[in-house]
């Protein structure tokens, strides 16, 4: 949807779980030599200023990021991801949030490839702006679910994508469905994570049935539910994260973490989480 800017979102409790989660996908891969070709379908703008009047305007990162950014003693996985955040506020405060490209970017190696795509004019730009020219990056203002099957398989036999829509229009579900099945297709060795939100508007939970459908090799799927939608049903509840070829070491990681991270961050008394897995 080209009304959706991340902006205004960037550094909530949805961000953390997806940034968390894609940090250990990639030290999981970056333990083989062999190069990786990362494909980011809707990238946004790659970086994000907390101080900006979009971030600002709603708060999200104050219930999310901010949160975590003071702790010192926190899990392994999430004192990766508190270091790829320092690197980019190397003054101790937190005013820059790493999209998922920024992220990304942070770990590439030399021999990897990142594939990132935006239709948004604006967000292109951005990315245009922050990854233009660097070794190793393309992107392209263009649909990440259509473009996606240019991808697949890559030369290196070697990948990970990440879909992770804005959801704002019902359709999204079914394309995130349709992208992931045909990706599986030409690439079954391939992984692939799918970021979605918990709202109230239905299509996640028929996603979520078709995705465990799609996934012969295994899957796993992660959901924090943090807060209480408002008195019309609006308003993030949390957000999930499905992994198809999951490290078999991801399982492990996240049993102790997630409830941790309802602890740091959960908003009412009802706050919880799901993890459950097929393993091959």
């Amino acid at each position: 949807m080209l009304a959706y800017r991340h902006a205004f979102h960037a550094g909530n409790h949805a961000d953390v779980l997806k940034h968390v989660v894609l940090l250990q996908l990639l030290r999981h891969l970056a333990l083989k030599d062999k190069g990786l070709r990362i494909v980011d379908t809707h990238a946004g703008a790659g970086l994000y200023a907390l101080d900006s009047p979009q971030a600002q305007k709603k708060g999200e990162y104050l219930q999310g990021v901010a949160r975590l950014w003071p702790l010192q003693d926190t899990p392994p996985p999430v004192a990766d991801y508190l270091q790829q955040l320092r690197a980019l506020n190397p003054d101790g405060s937190l005013r820059h949030y790493p999209g998922s490209p920024q992220l990304v970017r942070q770990l590439l190696r030399p021999q990897d490839q990142l594939r990132l795509f935006e239709l948004h004019p604006a967000e292109h730009q951005a990315l245009q702006q922050r990854f233009g020219g660097v070794a190793g990056i393309e992107l392209r203002q263009a649909d990440g679910f259509a473009a996606l099957k240019g991808q697949l398989p890559p030369p290196t036999r070697r990948a990970l994508v990440l879909v992770d829509p804005s959801y704002e229009g019902h359709a999204d579900y079914a394309r995130v469905l349709d992208t992931v099945g045909d990706a599986l297709r030409r690439f079954a060795q391939g992984m692939y994570m799918v970021w979605y939100p918990v709202v109230t508007k239905p299509g996640a939970a028929a996603m979520l049935k078709g995705l465990k459908a799609l996934a012969p090799a295994g899957w796993l799927h992660a959901r924090l539910t943090l807060q209480q939608p408002d008195a019309l049903g609006f308003g993030l509840a949390g957000s999930g994260v499905f992994v198809v070829t999951p490290p078999h070491t991801l399982h492990g990681q996240l049993q102790g973490l997630l409830p941790w991270l309802v602890q740091q961050l959960g908003q009412y008394p009802g706050a919880s989480h799901v993890l459950e897995q097929r393993a091959v």
